[in-house]
């Protein structure tokens, strides 16, 4: 069968499934008392159900087992899969405590390494291909799987909002899997995947019937993890070490931002707060369904800067990079960790858009 016609049924099988498990997710959720409370430092007002990440994972489920990609871990990821799958459950039950949710992300992340599935090589921009020995390697590998796991985690905090994110990255990633060397294996996984959230995002985008819970952001931070590294394991050159780290620029610098600004402020490192991107967006004036579309549209952007980084040349891809750090200082400084704060050059380009928009107007009122 043609492939096209293979990853088409999956997308439609997984977005159906998903779609159509959310209402007996939804009840289940009741029943077990899995619901979210409104408090101070969450948006919403309605108790509204979680463990949403069920259907997410049940949808990836059904397209998996219909493609059926030849993936020599495919073993250890789904185990590693179905424990990060019950840490997340347990923590939306019963709210286990940080350090036995870690617990749980080491776990899956330790069956994921040690059956080999580690990054033992980096292809890093302008520097080239550096081998890694095997503690370097171990270390580095569990730092990526919990790091990307917890930054999907920690974006979880509007309506749609981390399963928006994570299906524009894994379009991002399907696009470069296709467009340079044909990965098929990569593009199965991620057009499963983007189903599945497409299915669930019917019924989570504002104002949302049930929230993934942190089933489903543990789950999705994990599955991009595993994604990236069966890239990076498989062919070094389609994912270098920085193409993932752009795709994934929103959720992962919100997450270092806010290690940061607890850091700098004295506060314990994994104590949730109300500081992340979104809350700063919404303290700014916008709706919650203009922050979730403008998060939206800044992930889209660093995933066609990801796309253009893998596919340019070194002036192009340099050039890409000075602006990916001016975005990455605008970022900074709206989550509030760049000179205790202040922002510079946001209050630089206010200024200069004020002056123009005061120079129409007087021009305007003179005609």
């Amino acid at each position: 069968m043609n492939i096209y016609i293979d990853i088409a049924i999956a997308l439609l099988l997984s977005m159906a499934v998903s779609y159509l498990l959310v209402f007996p997710v939804i009840k289940l959720a009741r029943k077990w008392r899995m619901m979210d409370h409104p408090e101070a430092r969450k948006i919403h007002a309605v108790i509204t159900p979680r463990m949403g990440g069920l259907a997410i994972f049940g949808g990836v489920a059904a397209g998996m087992l219909y493609i059926r990609p030849e993936i020599q871990y495919w073993t250890a990821i789904s185990i590693g899969a179905v424990i990060i799958v019950l840490t997340g459950l347990l923590d939306d039950r019963y709210q286990i405590k940080p350090l036995m949710k870690l617990g749980g992300q080491v776990l899956a992340a330790s069956v994921l390494i040690f059956s080999g599935l580690q990054v033992d090589i980096l292809t890093i921009p302008f520097i080239g291909m550096i081998p890694l020995s095997d503690p370097i390697s171990i270390v580095l590998s569990f730092f990526w799987i919990i790091g990307i796991t917890n930054a999907i985690n920690l974006i979880d905090g509007l309506d749609g909002l981390a399963t928006g994110v994570t299906t524009i990255s894994l379009i991002s990633i399907s696009i470069m899997a296709l467009a340079l060397e044909p990965q098929i294996v990569i593009v199965y996984i991620c057009v499963v995947l983007i189903g599945s959230n497409i299915g669930f995002l019917f019924h989570n985008f504002y104002p949302a019937k049930i929230y993934m819970g942190d089933s489903g952001s543990l789950f999705l931070g994990y599955s991009m993890a595993v994604i990236s590294m069966v890239g990076l394991f498989k062919n070094v050159t389609l994912f270098s070490f920085i193409i993932p780290i752009i795709v994934l620029a929103i959720p992962l610098f919100d997450t270092l931002f806010s290690i940061l600004r607890r850091f700098l402020n004295n506060q314990k490192i994994m104590m949730p707060d109300n500081k992340h991107i979104h809350y700063q967006i919404l303290a700014a004036g916008f709706s919650h369904r203009a922050t979730v579309l403008i998060i939206y549209a800044f992930s889209a952007l660093f995933g066609l800067l990801a796309i253009l980084f893998s596919l340019t040349s070194f002036g192009i891809s340099l050039g890409i990079t000075f602006f990916l750090l001016f975005l990455l200082h605008l970022f900074a400084e709206m989550t509030g960790v760049v000179q205790k704060g202040k922002r510079p050059v946001i209050d630089l380009l206010q200024k200069i858009f004020w002056r123009k928009k005061t120079k129409s107007n007087q021009k305007q009122e003179g005609d």
